[in-house]
């Protein structure tokens, strides 16, 4: 069985920061590996280590500056990365879910895997939505928000459980091929060893650009824009009182009686 692991670099942002324009400036900005496909990661590779995956493939999307956050994805295991660019991305303002997807697609169609394993979102675009938008695309059965995935797999059937609304879990069967988008908590994902960062460094990454896949790159276009952005105002003012336990309570009552709480 061959699984596939789209792996997201996500952005970080310092506690204080300051926006130019549409966009966060640069030198408040850092880069890590999306939490959710750590346990996607994870899964994957467990899978694996019960004989019952031969192959872990990530692949991304992203430019150069990327290529660290993919080591450091296959450091925990997978054995081989594609990375996806082309200049034709570079222009695009925000990657929306249905270009994501066009794009995946067209590495799944080039890998047919058996299964593929994704976060549930992103922590920077939290769309939420580009592994089942996937498995719409090349016609894989699919299932969201996994929490747990039996180890086994008979009759090429994945066994699986998945949060609901209002804390309802909902137990089914997926048959293969199939996406599957992985929730938090449903493994405890590995630190990469320095055995295994080591080897990461020697694990084939494969660049590919559009016309590898067979995508026109002219027939590209997001349907998002973004438009504006803005820290959003906060609604609640903060009062933090310092010195011994009873000046602060007095303070405190004080405050409670001036808003109506306390009499």
């Amino acid at each position: 069985m061959k699984i596939l692991v789209p792996v997201t670099e996500v952005t970080t942002v310092e506690d204080e920061f300051e926006i130019e324009g549409t966009a966060i400036a640069d030198r408040y900005l850092g880069a890590d590996l999306n939490e959710w496909d750590e346990y996607a990661i994870e899964e994957a590779v467990q899978l694996q280590e019960a004989g019952l995956a031969d192959e872990i493939v990530t692949v991304t999307i992203g430019p150069d500056d990327c290529e660290q956050t993919i080591r450091q994805a296959l450091a925990k295991g997978p054995d081989r990365a594609i990375r996806v660019w082309d200049d034709a991305l570079a222009d695009v303002d925000l990657l929306d879910v249905g270009l994501k997807s066009q794009i995946l697609a067209a590495v799944v169609d080039a890998e047919e895997p058996d299964l593929v394993l994704s976060g549930v979102q992103s922590g920077d675009d939290s769309f939420g939505a580009t592994g089942v938008t996937l498995a719409d695309a090349v016609g894989y059965e699919w299932a969201a928000v996994v929490n747990h995935l039996a180890h086994d797999f008979d009759d090429d059937t994945a066994s699986v459980r998945r949060e609901l609304e209002g804390g309802v879990e909902e137990l089914t069967d997926v048959e293969l091929p199939a996406v599957l988008t992985i929730q938090t908590g449903i493994n405890e994902p590995r630190y990469a060893s320095l055995r295994g960062i080591r080897q990461a460094q020697r694990k084939p990454l494969e660049v590919q650009d559009l016309a590898d896949l067979g995508i026109d790159a002219d027939g590209l276009e997001s349907a998002l824009t973004l438009e504006e952005m803005a820290e959003p105002e906060s609604e609640t003012d903060v009062t933090v009182w310092e010195g011994d336990a009873d000046e602060t309570a007095a303070e405190l009552a004080d405050l409670l009686r001036e808003k109506g709480v306390a009499q």
